[in-house]
């Protein structure tokens, strides 16, 4: 453990500072340990703390509070807890484009920081409907399929369904807490954050051991979305948090799709405002996943060279780009001008990969150049 690592888990220990005010300490002095040590002449040069926010920081730089700070880190890091921060080179990219990125990040799994491939936030509503549920966990599964990293905020109901679905197609998946990493919320998800700790990732801008306070769950909607290139809202009431994850999505410049449902139901009617608002109508995963943008399709491709084995030993275990062109297809025969202007991939490419899947029997040829799944 590095002597600034500790330094940085004390600067983000302190409540009543804003991660950009923590950042802009550490970029005014060099490094949180020189932030440790500023005296009162250097605090009173701060023009862009408040008095208060002055107090706070004193208030922290006792030796007692630092020894404590210690204590408490090297503790979580023996659970296996890691940290990044802004200016480290493990730190999210995705996360230092967005308006405001947390000074800090902890993080529980492997491989926790890594986010290349393509990823997926599939949010929703706590006291999701069967009907919700359902069209989630098939989302999460078909997208992790298709080779995508599935996120969400682990809550119960919607967020918890598309982990699940996703983790019965690979690893790699992430929660992101509005509590420390080493406390599951709610507890009813034990075993799903157990499977995340072991075969995915965990993510917060909080501390260990913090609490899963309310105010902390607005401020955590902004790196889901910040993680995600693509914001799926399952359900969602009028008023809801999915609804705030959406509008930071938009405000970062992120594709936003809603799953219509019934017009009676209280539970759709925030999917059916973004719907008229713009967003992109989740109808089938086949179809979302053609309705990408090309620039995704081509980093799916890109990122899912090695087969993958699912669940279910009668499914497919494909290479990309059959995989992404085995899941356009369906029961009902489909012409290859369709599936290229759906797929933005070059003809040869096309025709290569229906030929690799027509022989192992996984595709079949009906009519001239009109083609069916069979499995």
């Amino acid at each position: 453990m590095s002597k600034e690592e500790e330094f940085v888990f004390w600067l983000a220990c302190i409540q009543g500072i804003s991660s950009s005010k923590k950042r802009l300490l550490q970029e005014t002095f060099g490094c949180a340990k020189a932030v440790y040590y500023i005296e009162e002449t250097g605090r009173k040069s701060c023009w862009f703390l408040t008095e208060k926010e002055k107090s706070a920081l004193k208030e922290h730089q006792k030796e007692a509070v630092l020894d404590e700070r210690k204590r408490v880190w090297e503790k979580a890091r023996k659970k296996g807890i890691k940290l990044t921060y802004w200016t480290d080179s493990a730190y999210p990219e995705k996360l230092s484009r967005i308006a405001q990125p947390p000074y800090a990040l902890f993080g529980a799994g492997k491989e926790c920081f890594a986010f290349e491939g393509v990823t997926a936030a599939i949010v929703g509503a706590r006291e999701a409907s069967a009907y919700g549920r359902q069209m989630t966990y098939e989302y999460g599964r078909e997208l992790a399929k298709a080779g995508m990293n599935i996120i969400s905020g682990m809550a119960r109901g919607i967020d918890a369904a598309g982990l699940e679905g996703a983790l019965l197609e690979g690893k790699g998946h992430c929660a992101v807490l509005g509590s420390g990493v080493d406390v599951c919320y709610p507890k009813d998800n034990q075993r799903l954050y157990q499977r995340l700790w072991e075969d995915g990732r965990i993510l917060s801008e909080y501390p260990p051991g913090t609490p899963p306070l309310a105010r902390n769950f607005p401020p955590r909607n902004r790196i889901i979305s910040g993680l995600a290139d693509v914001v799926l809202v399952m359900e969602a009431r009028k008023r809801s948090g999915s609804l705030i994850t959406a509008d930071f999505a938009l405000e970062q410049g992120k594709d936003v799709y809603a799953l219509p449902g019934p017009v009676t139901s209280d539970l759709s009617r925030g999917c059916h405002q973004l719907i008229r608002q713009g967003a992109g109508i989740l109808v089938s995963p086949e179809e979302f996943l053609c309705d990408l943008p090309y620039k995704l399709q081509k980093s799916l491709i890109e990122f899912c060279k090695n087969p993958v084995k699912n669940s279910n030993e009668n499914e497919i275990m494909l290479e990309s780009p059959e995989k992404l062109l085995y899941s356009v297809l369906s029961l009902e025969p489909k012409n290859i001008q369709e599936i290229e202007d759906q797929l933005s991939l070059p003809r040869g490419e096309i025709m290569e990969a229906l030929l690799n899947l027509e022989m192992n029997g996984w595709i079949q040829e009906v009519s001239k150049n009109d083609y069916i799944r069979l499995k």
